[in-house]
């Protein structure tokens, strides 16, 4: 039997999905010592293999066959377009996409006026403004604090992951609209999928009595 390996994203997310797993009976006591230099971390009773990786690197892995499995954000997924199935909402890691910016740009999103949006995902900007909103928006890349842009005039909105607010409220930003609720998902190469449906499938069917969406 061939491992089955999984690409988990590191830090919360693979502490919550090996607790959630842990439930099913699949663990891995190798990934229990903090102090263990190891990169890849394997239960070879199960014949199942873990590694650890960046968040936007997991759907790459999995994309490409280097690993079966993974878990990583649904922002990360829906950011990177690579193709996998996504097979599980595993129910933890909840925020939302959202627009944000002062209340007074909240009319620039009805009047279908030219905009500079600044983010961290502009796939997921552009996904929106194009095809849901239908609106011209001019993107704008930033990988530090996106709240930062308007407030200095860089743009007039931002893209970016909401969880409880109070960032935008200390700093006088608001949500102005909703673009998609975001957690933890699990993802399948579709290669694996085929190959390994048995074992894949008996996995999700018993992580689906577990997990609350």
């Amino acid at each position: 039997m061939r491992y089955l390996t999984f690409a988990l994203t590191k830090g919360r997310l693979a502490k919550q999905t090996m607790e959630l797993l842990e439930k099913i009976g699949i663990s891995c006591e190798e990934m229990q010592d903090k102090d263990s230099r190891r990169l890849i971390f394997t239960n070879e009773e199960l014949k199942l293999r873990f590694f650890l990786a960046k968040g936007p690197d997991v759907p790459t892995y999995v994309e490409y066959g280097a690993a079966d499995i993974g878990v990583s954000g649904k922002d990360i997924i829906l950011e990177e377009g690579r193709k996998v199935h996504e097979v599980l909402d595993l129910g933890f890691g909840k925020c939302r996409m959202c627009v944000c910016g002062r209340s007074e740009a909240a009319p620039l999103l009805s009047h279908h006026e030219l905009i500079r949006v600044a983010t961290k995902y502009p796939n997921i900007a552009k996904d929106y403004f194009y095809n849901t909103k239908h609106q011209t928006v001019e993107i704008i890349k930033l990988n530090g604090s996106i709240e930062l842009a308007p407030i200095v005039g860089l743009s007039e909105v931002i893209v970016d992951i909401v969880e409880t607010g109070s960032t935008l409220k200390e700093n006088g930003l608001e949500v102005l609209e909703d673009v998609c609720p975001l957690s933890a998902r699990m993802i399948v190469n579709p290669v694996s999928l085929r190959m390994e449906n048995d074992r894949i499938r008996e996995i999700l069917t018993r992580l689906r009595a577990h997990v609350i969406v």
